[in-house]
C-alpha cells in the first residue's frame, strides 16, 4: 500500500476513494487538453483556470456567464446505461444561453457530483463534456469531481456547468430593436433537448415502449432517440453575426415558445408563429399522442423541433436562409415575423392551420 493509500485510510473507510478521484483526473487529462484553445495559460489539476482572453478590435469587451445542468434526462442515462452523450446537453444548455446575447463561448467548467466514483462511467461523462466544448469551440478549463457517500443512489450521479462567452458591447444582441416586419428563422433541434423529461419520462413509462423497441416513425431505437443530445448552435450563428445583424435570438428551453421568446421582446410587438411551417420530429408526435396533449400545450413545454430562433430584418432574412441552408450542421426554416401588438395580448401568437 502506498503511502497516499495508507494517509486516507479512515477516508476510505468513510467511502470516499481518493486515490480513484486522483487516477480518473490523469486520465482524462488527455480528452481535457484536446478542448483547449489559443487562451486557454493552465494545466488541469490547478485550483482554478487560467484564461487570457483576446480583445484586440474590441471597443469594449463585455462577459457573458451562464449556469445549467442536465435535469431528470439522467434519469434515462442511468436506465439506459448510456453516459457518453449527457456531457454534450451539459455543455449546450450553457453555450447557448451565452450565445443568445451575442457572445463567443470562451470557456466551461463543469461539475460531477456521485456517491461512488465509478471511473469507467464519469470518463464517458467527460468525454461528452468535451465533445460538447469541441462543437463550440470553448475550452473545458476546469471543474469538479465530488465524492459525496450516502448521498445519491447507487449508480446516479448529478452534472451542472457553467459557461463564460464575451462580446464587444457594440455587437450585444438585447433584441431591443426587433420591429414590426422582421423575420423569424426556426433553428431545427435535435430532439426534445434537455427539457421537459420530468413529462417524458412519465409518458415512456406509461407507453409501454422499451429502450430497445424501434421508436415510431423512425429506424432508431427508443434509447437512441430519446437520449439524442441537445444540438450545440454556436458556430453557425456566429457565422451569420459575421455576416449581418441579428436583433434577437432566443435558446428555445423550459417554457417552450410561449415563455421563452417573450424574453427578448419589446412590449409593443408580437411574434406571430406559422405552425406548420417546419416539419415535426417523431419524437414530438409521439408525445402528443402518448401523452394526450394538444399542440398549444406541447409549444408550452417543449421545443417542438425548434431549438433556437433568430429575428432579423426582412432583407437581411434571405441571406441568412441561404448561408444557413448550405451548412450540413442545421437546418433552418422561415417560421414566422414579428407584428404590431394589439393591446395586452400575448407576445406570442401561433396560426394553426
Amino acid at each position: 500500500m502506498s503511502e497516499s493509500a495508507k494517509r486516507s485510510q479512515a477516508y476510505t473507510a468513510a467511502g470516499v476513494d481518493i486515490e480513484a478521484g486522483n487516477l480518473f483526473v490523469s486520465r482524462i487529462k488527455d480528452m481535457v487538453k484536446s478542448t483547449f484553445t489559443p487562451g486557454v495559460a493552465t494545466d488541469i489539476g490547478g485550483f482554478g483556470g487560467l484564461f487570457k482572453p483576446e480583445i484586440a478590435g474590441m471597443e469594449a469587451p463585455m462577459l457573458v456567464a451562464g449556469a445549467d445542468g442536465v435535469g431528470t434526462k439522467l434519469k434515462l442515462a442511468f436506465m439506459f446505461d448510456k453516459h457518453d452523450t449527457v456531457g454534450i446537453d451539459l455543455v449546450a444548455m450553457s453555450v447557448n444561453d451565452v450565445l443568445v446575447q451575442g457572445a463567443t463561448p470562451l470557456f466551461f467548467l463543469d461539475y460531477f457530483a456521485t456517491g461512488k466514483l465509478e471511473s469507467g462511467v464519469a470518463e464517458q461523462v467527460v468525454s461528452g463534456v468535451c465533445e460538447g466544448c469541441r462543437q463550440s469551440a470553448c475550452a473545458l478549463l476546469g471543474g469538479e469531481t465530488a465524492e459525496m457517500p450516502g448521498f445519491y443512489p447507487d449508480g446516479e450521479y448529478d452534472l451542472s456547468g457553467f459557461a463564460v462567452g464575451m462580446v464587444d458591447t457594440p455587437r450585444l444582441v438585447t433584441g431591443k430593436e426587433v420591429a414590426s416586419g422582421d423575420v423569424i428563422i426556426g433553428l431545427g433541434s435535435s430532439g426534445a433537448h434537455s427539457n421537459g423529461w420530468s413529462l417524458i419520462r412519465k409518458v415512456f413509462d406509461a407507453s409501454g415502449l422499451k429502450a430497445t423497441d424501434t421508436f415510431p416513425g423512425t429506424d432508431r431505437t427508443a434509447a437512441e432517440v430519446l437520449i439524442e443530445p441537445t444540438r450545440i448552435y454556436v458556430k453557425p450563428v456566429l457565422e451569420l453575426m459575421d455576416a449581418m445583424t441579428i436583433k434577437g435570438m432566443v435558446h428555445v428551453t423550459g417554457g417552450g415558445f410561449y415563455d421563452n421568446v417573450p424574453r427578448i421582446l419589446p412590449e409593443n410587438v408580437t411574434a406571430r408563429i406559422e405552425f406548420g411551417s417546419w416539419p415535426m420530429l417523431p419524437v414530438f408526435d409521439w408525445l402528443k399522442t402518448e401523452g394526450d396533449l394538444s399542440w398549444p400545450e406541447m409549444l408550452q413545454i417543449f421545443n417542438c423541433s425548434i431549438g433556437y430562433i433568430l429575428i432579423l430584418d426582412a432583407d437581411s432574412a434571405d441571406r441568412a436562409m441561404e448561408m444557413l441552408d448550405a451548412r450540413d450542421d442545421v437546418d433552418a426554416y422561415r417560421i414566422g415575423e414579428i407584428v404590431k401588438r394589439e393591446g395586452a395580448s400575448e407576445q406570442v401568437e401561433v396560426i394553426f392551420p
